[in-house]
């Protein structure tokens, strides 16, 4: 009898990413590994609506072709859940010039695209919420032990922003990174 565990992940899992990414590779290899979470949501006024701890695990798939991340959560605390899980594949498409990422949370019936790449010293991926308002995640703050993911929201066609998620990740080990202004 086989595992097919090990046999999804043999297939599934690679080590680098592929050479045929070139210099988009390094985009996205910076975050392979596990990082360390301090997860905060906020209500549209503003107000932090709910804070805690989590796990994010970034890793090379499909022969490096494409990375995929999973996002863990444990706001058990707060709603008698044990965890939250999520994930996440991107992969950059030399036709568009973009990474394209497709980001699923099946106990919540979610699926969300986005596309986008580097701007300057940040990422930022750019898509549309089921109400038509726009969505941005980005990465700031990017350094080789910390980087702030945020996630804002739109519904003046991008003239403003409101931020609804502000997620603070360090490596294991590290200091967590200062919450930017």
């Amino acid at each position: 009898m086989t595992d097919a565990r090990s046999e999804l992940a043999a297939v599934l899992l690679a080590d680098d990413p592929h050479a045929s990414l070139g210099d988009q590779a390094r985009i996205f290899d910076r975050f392979a590994g596990t990082w360390d979470c301090d997860y905060t949501h906020f209500a549209a006024d503003g107000a932090v609506a709910e804070r805690y701890p989590g796990q994010l695990v970034f890793g090379w798939i499909i022969d490096g072709r494409a990375m995929q991340d999973v996002w863990i959560g444990y706001p058990a605390a707060l709603t008698r859940r044990a965890r939250s899980i999520g994930t996440s594949v991107r992969f950059f498409d030399a036709t568009s010039g973009l990474w394209k990422v497709v980001f699923i949370m099946p106990e919540a019936g979610v699926i969300t695209t986005v596309t986008g790449g580097a701007v300057g010293d940040r990422i930022v991926l750019e898509g549309e919420n089921l109400d038509h308002s726009l969505r941005r995640w980005s990465f700031n703050d990017i350094r080789p032990d910390s980087f702030t993911w945020r996630g804002e929201r739109s519904e003046d066609e991008g003239k403003t922003w409101r931020t609804t998620a502000e997620y603070q990740m360090t490596r294991p080990g590290s200091q967590p990174a200062s919450p930017s202004s």
